[in-house]
């Protein structure tokens, strides 16, 4: 199976999903930190030349994290993800078929290292045994 060009982008740490997301009354929004941290991420998806993805997606993350406090790898995930889609990277992140996350060392300030490919489907009907 021919290997897929990949995506791959070097963005800043992710604000929790705690931080991300605001409730106002019965209404959930996306907080002013969320919001420029999706701009900051659209900004680095042109500087990055990251084309727009189609079909399903296998997306596989390093996390730098900013510093030792003790994190839940899963926090960061929404708010990256979100903001990648809203970056122009994806149509949909319901696109992601296959999603792997690893925790790295420390770096100053925090980063995430995305990669993003296209995931080839198998055809299983062209099984000549029938």
């Amino acid at each position: 199976m021919p290997r897929m060009d990949a995506t791959v982008l070097d963005l800043p740490w992710p604000p929790s999903v705690n931080h991300y997301w605001r409730r106002a009354g019965r209404v959930i929004h996306v907080s002013a930190e969320g919001k420029a941290y999706r701009k900051t991420v659209a900004m680095e998806c042109i500087r990055q030349r990251c084309r727009s993805h189609d079909g399903e997606l296998c997306v596989s993350i390093e996390a730098y994290p900013p510093d030792r406090r003790r994190r839940d790898l899963d926090n960061v995930l929404k708010s990256l993800l979100d903001s990648l889609q809203h970056g122009g990277a994806y149509e949909d992140d319901s696109q992601i078929s296959r999603l792997a996350i690893v925790r790295c060392d420390r770096k100053k300030g925090g980063r995430v290292r995305v990669t993003i490919r296209e995931q080839q489907k198998m055809n299983m009907d062209n099984n000549d045994d029938h």
